[in-house]
């Protein structure tokens, strides 16, 4: 008897998500490939949360090149949307160590270590842009000098936002991810952004609920909000330089 397919209504025919979604065997290789029997109930947690009844985004251009058309090329527009996020992040992260605003050897140390995976973040991106054939996008020009200039408590309220953003903007983009091992790639740094958020939460005191969105440490419900390429980047559009 045929096994009974699981529908994820947001997931762009072809996807990896919908295929892994309806393929036992096909997941059951994946899940190997993130981390065995103990993933399959993260997987079906980040298949729940990008279950939706709207139609999916089509990916806007972020820069670099798209050389290879298809299922690569759609993959290739994500990534390096991903990639603009990294070099953000990873550019906020440097700032903040140079700026010398952050004096508590703990936060410091934090943010040192923070720094440091976005920057794996950006070269793992960058190499698999060019494996699929691609041009990795240039670095953004940022601008975090009012941030900075706030002191501790803007910076680590800002640092805990930008990681909240960066872990709804991967589940935003997964549902349109058509290789399955770029689909790792993206799973796999989407509970790292959510791990520094909660982490800089607790940081910078935030309460623990918030009206305000990608706030606050707990969910307004079981299931993490996915963000959309044109809603992450018009939330970052105020750290780039005009």
């Amino acid at each position: 008897m045929e096994a009974e397919k699981v529908l994820v209504p947001n997931a762009a025919e072809g996807s990896a998500l919908r295929a892994l979604a309806n393929d036992a065997s096909s997941r059951k290789r994946f899940l190997k490939m993130v981390g065995g029997a103990g993933a399959a109930g993260a997987f079906g947690v980040f298949l729940a949360a990008c279950g939706s009844e709207e139609e999916p985004a089509s990916p806007p251009t972020t820069g670099g090149e798209t050389e290879t058309g298809g299922a690569a090329g759609k993959d290739l527009e994500i990534l390096n949307y991903a990639l603009t996020l990294e070099f953000l992040e990873a550019d906020f992260y440097r700032q903040v160590i140079d700026s010398g605003e952050i004096t508590d050897e703990e936060i410091a140390s934090l943010a040192q270590t923070f720094g440091e995976q976005e920057q794996e973040h950006v070269d793992a991106l960058m190499a698999t842009i060019e494996q699929l054939g691609g041009t990795p996008t240039e670095a953004p020009q940022t601008d975090f000098e009012k941030v900075l200039s706030g002191g501790p408590e803007d910076i680590l309220a800002t640092a805990a936002m930008v990681e909240n953003i960066g872990a709804a903007a991967y589940l935003g983009a997964a549902p349109d991810i058509e290789s399955p091992e770029v689909l790792a790639a993206a799973l796999s740094i989407h509970s790292v952004e959510a791990r520094h958020a909660a982490a800089l939460n607790e940081a910078a005191g935030s309460e623990f609920a918030s009206n305000e969105d990608f706030v606050g440490s707990i969910p307004d419900g079981a299931f993490a909000q996915p963000a959309t390429m044109d809603e992450v980047l018009k939330l970052v559009e105020p750290f780039l330089a005009k």
